[in-house]
């Protein structure tokens, strides 16, 4: 192993931001990493993902689904956004990574109707089922994130460079 180790991380610059709001913005679904609530090990799963207000992912989900089982023990989660494009290599392509905590938004709490209504402008199929008893929105709240903006263009983001 070297000693002289380059990090490779650059400084965070305006940007990366505008990159890693753009990826998340423009993103439908996601990825989302949780600690399986029966194994303890990590389960990976897809998401419908839009934005609140500020810019924090959101989703609407099945308190019935495992993913969302697996959140409500631990909050702790990791969402992956941005997928390749039609040509060249996939690992060139800009994507985030951000490690968030999930808060399952109550039916009666004063946000609902917002993210609700912000939600299902962006997802009207989830019509269909966001009124169904089992349905609750959940927001992500970043913690930390590591935008990769193609090659050699990585970068470390805080909540404040992803919110709008």
């Amino acid at each position: 192993m070297c000693a002289d180790k380059i990090n490779p991380i650059r400084p965070t610059d305006d940007e990366a931001r505008a990159l890693a709001r753009s990826l998340l913005e423009g993103a439908r679904f996601a990825a989302l990493a949780v600690t399986d609530a029966t194994t303890g090990t990590p389960m990976v799963t897809r998401i419908a993902l839009g934005t609140d207000a500020r810019g924090t992912p959101l989703s609407l989900v099945s308190t019935l689904s495992q993913h969302t089982t697996a959140l409500a023990k631990d909050p702790n989660c990791a969402l992956l956004v941005g997928e390749p494009g039609d040509k060249g290599d996939p690992l060139t392509h800009p994507r985030l990574s951000i490690q968030a905590r999930a808060e399952i938004v109550a039916r009666d709490d004063p946000r609902h109707a917002p993210l609700a209504d912000r939600y299902l402008a962006d997802h009207p199929k989830a019509r269909l089922y966001a009124d169904f008893g089992d349905f609750r929105y959940v927001l992500f709240t970043p913690t930390r994130a590591l935008l990769n903006g193609g090659f050699g263009k990585a970068f470390e983001l805080t909540p404040d460079d992803l919110a709008k």
